[in-house]
C-alpha cells in the first residue's frame, strides 16, 4: 500500500508584481511579499497598499495564498504609522501577516484579530518550548531559527501544534538568524530594518596601523578574503528528508532575485516536491533539477545547517559566483497569432538563434527562432533589450514562459 506524506506549502517570493505572476505560473502554493515599508527588504521594489490589493486578489484567483511582511524592528516614532498600516491590513485581507517585533505583534492582536500571524525567522525560535509559547499567545505559524538542524526542526515540527517553515533555498546570512549590525557600522543602514548594504559580500583588506596607505589582501591561505561570505543554501537533493522532518511550508530566499532566477528555482522545488508525494517509493533526485540550479546565478551551495553543519562549510571564502550557462532573453508576454509570441526582450535576440523555453512541467524545450518582428509585425534582423517583439518558433508556449538564449 502507497504510503501517504502530508504535501508541505511551497513558499516564493514576490518582489513586485511581475515576480508574483512568474512564482504563481511556476507552481508557488503561497508568495510573501511586503509593501513599501515596515519589511526587511525595502529596495525589492515591493507594493503600494493599491499594488497589495491586486497582488492579493490575482492570488486568491489562482488559490495561491498571499503572507504579507511587517518584520522590521520597529522604533518609537513608527508605532502609529505602523498601526495605520495594520489596519490597512486588515481591510485588504491577505492570508497572514509575518512580524518578528514583540510591540507590532501585540498591535497586530489588538487591530487585526483575523489575519493569521507568521513569526519571522528575525526572532530567533531555536528550541520547543519558544514554539509552543508563540503557539499559546496566538502566533499561527513560525519560521525556524535558520541555525537549527533538521533534526530539531523535526522534533519542533513534530511536538508542537504551531506550523513552522524554514528556508531550503537562496541566500544566507552570515549573523546569528539574519541579525546583522556590520550595515549599520560600515554603511549607515539597518539590516534589521530593511536597509541591508550586504558589507558580507565585499572584499576585506588588512592596513597595518603604521603604514595607513598600503592595503594587504587576507591571504592566510589560497581560499582568499571574503571572511563573511555565506555560500547559498541550496536543499533540492534532500526533499524526503524536508517532507519526513513534518515541516509545514518550505520557503525560498530571494525577493530582490530576477524572475529568471525565480522561475528556475520554484519550478525545480514544486517538481521535486509533487514527484516525492506522488511516487515516493521510487523517487530519486531529477540531475535536470541540478542542472537548472546551477545554471541560475548563485554563489557555492551548501545545505546550511541541516545535518549539523557548523563553520566553514558555509564559508564562501573566494567569492566565485556560478552559472548564467544560459542568456536570459525575457518572458512570453502573449500568443498573438499560431506559434507567433509577443515577447518582452531582456536581452538582445536575433532571427536565427537557438533558444529554450522554461514551462512549469518538464524540461526546457528548445527551438531556432524561424523569424522576427517588431511589435507592428515588420520583419527585423535582431530584438534589442527593453523593447517588445514577436517570435515566429515551431513550438507552443505560453505567457510567463521564460525565454533562454542557448
Amino acid at each position: 500500500m502507497k504510503k501517504h506524506y502530508f504535501k508541505p506549502e511551497l513558499l516564493a517570493p514576490a518582489g513586485n508584481f511581475e515576480k508574483l505572476e512568474i512564482a504563481i505560473h511556476y507552481g508557488a502554493d503561497a508568495v510573501y511579499l511586503a509593501g513599501k515599508n515596515f519589511s526587511l527588504r525595502n529596495f525589492s521594489g515591493n507594493f503600494t497598499n493599491d499594488e497589495i490589493i491586486d497582488a492579493v486578489a490575482y492570488a486568491h484567483l489562482h488559490n495561491t495564498k498571499v503572507y504579507l511582511a511587517c518584520n522590521i524592528y520597529s522604533r518609537n516614532h513608527e508605532q502609529k504609522e505602523i498601526e495605520a498600516f495594520l489596519n490597512i491590513t486588515g481591510q485588504i485581507g491577505p492570508d497572514a501577516i509575518i512580524i518578528s517585533d514583540p510591540g507590532i505583534i501585540m498591535l497586530a492582536k489588538k487591530n487585526i484579530p483575523d489575519i493569521d500571524i507568521h513569526l519571522s525567522t528575525q526572532a530567533n525560535t531555536t528550541n520547543l518550548n519558544a514554539a509552543m509559547f508563540w503557539h499559546d499567545i496566538g502566533i499561527k505559524r513560525v519560521n525556524l531559527a535558520r541555525e537549527l538542524s533538521l533534526e530539531e526542526i523535526k522534533e519542533i515540527a513534530s511536538n508542537s501544534k504551531i506550523e513552522t517553515e524554514t528556508f531550503i533555498h537562496g541566500a544566507m546570512c552570515v549573523s546569528y538568524s539574519g541579525r546583522c549590525l556590520l550595515s549599520s557600522f560600515l554603511s549607515g543602514r539597518d539590516s534589521n530594518r530593511g536597509l541591508c548594504s550586504h558589507p558580507c559580500r565585499w572584499k576585506y583588506s588588512v592596513v597595518e596601523e603604521l603604514r595607513p596607505n598600503e592595503y594587504h589582501p587576507l591571504m592566510e591561505d589560497e581560499r582568499g578574503s571574503y571572511i563573511f561570505n555565506s555560500k547559498d543554501l541550496r536543499m533540492i537533493e534532500h526533499i524526503p528528508e524536508l517532507i519526513n522532518a513534518n515541516i509545514t511550508s518550505l520557503k525560498i530566499e530571494g525577493r530582490m532575485k530576477g524572475i529568471n532566477y525565480l522561475a528556475s528555482v520554484v519550478k525545480t522545488y514544486r517538481n521535486a516536491i509533487d514527484a516525492y508525494i506522488d511516487f515516493p517509493d521510487t523517487y530519486e533526485t531529477n540531475p535536470d533539477w541540478l542542472t537548472e540550479l546551477y545554471q541560475v546565478f548563485h554563489r557555492e551551495y551548501c545545505t546550511g545547517f541541516y545535518f549539523n553543519q557548523t563553520g566553514e562549510p558555509q564559508l564562501n571564502y573566494n567569492n566565485i559566483h556560478h552559472g548564467k550557462i544560459h542568456s536570459f532573453i525575457g518572458k512570453i508576454m502573449e500568443c498573438t497569432r499560431d506559434n507567433h509570441y509577443k515577447i518582452g526582450i531582456r536581452n538582445k535576440l536575433t532571427r536565427g538563434d537557438t533558444i529554450e523555453i522554461s514551462s512549469p512541467k518538464g524540461p526546457p524545450k528548445r527551438t531556432k527562432i524561424i523569424d522576427l518582428f517588431d511589435i507592428e509585425n515588420h520583419s527585423i534582423d535582431n530584438a534589442q533589450p527593453n523593447t517588445m517583439a514577436i517570435l515566429l518558433i515551431k513550438i507552443q508556449c505560453h505567457p510567463n514562459d521564460i525565454v533562454r538564449k542557448i
